[in-house]
């Protein structure tokens, strides 16, 4: 089965950054590539960049304060998702 990329945003203090989750579930940090998870980097050419990265290169985040919300609340107009169990609902 394919690696499911999945992009997070965790807390350091009062600071906020991007990050995304590894194959053995650690969060590595990808600020050097996406300033933040944004209407300019949730789109398929920057997805599609992140995903050619080599996640292991990236700082491996070890002292989180938690998470944030997965989306800058500033910059996304509307974000829509479907859960795994919409062919229930659709039948």
């Amino acid at each position: 089965m394919d690696f499911i990329m999945k992009t997070l945003r965790y807390r350091i203090g009062n600071e906020v950054k991007p990050g995304i989750l590894d194959q053995e579930g650690n969060i590595r940090d990808i600020s050097s590539h996406v300033k933040d998870w944004d209407n300019k980097n949730v789109t398929i050419g920057k997805l599609n960049e992140v995903k050619k990265i080599d996640l292991t290169s990236l700082p491996l985040v070890e002292n989180s304060d938690g998470y944030a919300p997965c989306v800058c609340k500033e910059s996304i107009g509307k974000f829509i998702c479907i859960g795994l169990n919409y062919s229930d609902h659709a039948e």
